[in-house]
């Protein structure tokens, strides 16, 4: 019988052993590879001969954090599926989650009575929202449905937004962030194009109107 490759990818060493623990047990699933922060997931994608077909994602990590990660994963293997996984509770981070293309939103509470069912919805082609969050009447399915669009700004993109407005240089918000420049150069043209803009000074006035200084 061939296995589901699933890929697990968070920075807390004995959290991923732990899924792993929960994963190995069942038949038909697999673990076939571990990373501990956005580079190295990408750079272990990039080495694979054949593509996972699920990527089990921590929201916050070193280096590249998982929402930002996903349009990436996205570039190396198209079909994988995403399911974050986090502890935030924050139905902005959801939000954001499902807008980059994730299939899934998953809560670090939920592991042991929840793990498979995300899992198995995903494998369906349906998308997974933790029970203690899509049971909260707040909660805008109409929202989610829309994907808030291609112009919403991650949480990092707008802590680079705000010191680009402030009119730091690149290296000034690499350091204030512990990025790399090339991260915060990323940043910034993923912001363009999200917001369909073409100069910084565009995204200053975008900056100013959206009352980020």
């Amino acid at each position: 019988m061939e296995k589901y490759r699933i890929v697990l990818a968070d920075d807390h060493a004995l959290f991923r052993q732990g899924l792993k623990s929960l994963i190995v047990v069942i038949a038909d699933l697999e673990v076939v590879g571990e990373a501990s922060d956005g580079l190295e997931l990408l750079n272990l994608l990039k080495s694979k001969s054949s593509a996972p077909e699920l990527v089990i994602l921590d929201i916050s990590m070193p280096n590249l954090r998982g929402i930002e990660a996903i349009p990436q994963i996205r570039n190396i293997h198209p079909d994988v599926k995403i399911l974050i996984v986090t502890m935030h509770r924050d139905q902005e981070y959801l939000y954001q989650a499902l807008a980059a293309g994730a299939d899934g939103y998953f809560l670090k509470q939920d592991a042991d009575s929840e793990l498979f069912a995300a899992i198995e919805k995903i494998r369906k082609g349906r998308i997974y929202v933790s029970p203690h969050l899509s049971e909260k009447p707040d909660i805008s399915w109409e929202r989610i449905r829309r994907g808030l669009g291609k112009s919403s700004l991650t949480t990092r993109e707008k802590e680079v937004l705000k010191l680009i407005a402030e009119g730091r240089a690149n290296k000034q918000i690499a350091d204030a962030l512990f990025v790399s420049v090339h991260t915060v150069e990323r940043h910034r043209a993923n912001m363009m194009q999200k917001l369909n803009l073409k100069k910084t000074a565009d995204l200053v006035r975008y900056a100013i109107q959206k009352g980020y200084i």
